[in-house]
């Protein structure tokens, strides 16, 4: 953990009551359209593969009500870095539900979640509506079903995008990525780009953005809907080289190049 991060600040809060007065109203009404949004983009589910580079419109019907969610809960999505065209592997480091909405919020992407998720309020809707795939911890035919379907995504020209920690981190701490995950790159034969996702203020990373020990989704939800704005950055990182016979290696590496680029230092250049 970098000793420039930044933690809740300890002083009362006297802006957060007045920002869930506006905050949610909005919040239900981008519900609302969400549900429209999403009922238009099963109707165009076949158009889902990027083509020449060109994203369809499933996708950036996707990034825009992503990227207007972060907005609502005071989150600036910037990009840093590039994305690799589909089909690829994303790897990130995992610290809360919002993850998702904002790696979706600067690339479409088919994810590995929980399968709890599944079950949560809203965010499990519009995640099986986005093609998420679930996995059951601690099921290894759960697993081997799951590496499958993540392998027939990505020959059809979908990227998928992984948690490897297989869990969300607390307190700014980057746990061990799990190599078994990477098979599914090496199969399909895609290429693996490390993704860093980091919340700053002032350029300074913000560690407790994500879940807290012992929070639960609908607490971190309730939290993070009050909190002051923040910079929520999404990182493409140089992708990893495929190595068949060293899955530990890719995983190694892709966790170094995500700690390194979650550390606090100037000079970043930034895209919203």
């Amino acid at each position: 953990m970098n000793s420039h991060s930044l933690t809740a600040p300890a002083r009362r809060d006297l802006m957060r009551p007045l920002r869930y007065l506006w905050r949610v109203p909005l919040l239900l009404l981008h519900i609302v359209l969400g549900i429209l949004l999403c009922s238009l983009v099963l109707t165009w589910r076949r158009d889902v593969v990027m083509k020449n580079g060109r994203e369809p419109f499933a996708h950036r019907t996707i990034r825009w009500w992503s990227t207007a969610l972060l907005r609502i809960f005071g989150l600036r999505s910037v990009r840093v870095g590039t994305p690799l065209a589909d089909p690829v592997l994303f790897v990130a480091n995992h610290t809360s539900w919002i993850d998702i909405e904002l790696l979706h919020s600067q690339r479409a992407a088919c994810f590995v979640a929980k399968a709890e998720i599944a079950s949560w309020p809203l965010v499990g809707w519009l995640a099986s509506a986005g093609g998420t795939i679930f996995h059951r911890r601690g099921s290894n035919h759960s697993l081997a079903a799951v590496m499958q379907v993540m392998v027939d995504r990505l020959r059809a020209g979908r990227s998928v995008a992984v948690f490897p920690e297989g869990g969300t981190g607390h307190d700014g701490v980057l746990r061990v990525f799990h190599a078994r995950i990477f098979q599914a790159a090496l199969d399909a034969e895609v290429p693996v780009q490390p993704v860093a996702l980091r919340f700053a203020r002032d350029g300074r990373r913000v560690i407790d953005a994500g879940f807290r020990q012992h929070e639960n989704f609908m607490q971190n939800f309730l939290r993070l809907l009050g909190e002051a704005p923040l910079d929520a950055e999404v990182h493409f990182l140089e992708p990893v080289p495929a190595t068949p016979d060293a899955r530990r290696r890719m995983a190694e590496t892709s966790r170094e190049r995500i700690a390194l680029a979650l550390e606090d230092k100037p000079g970043n250049d930034k895209q919203a």
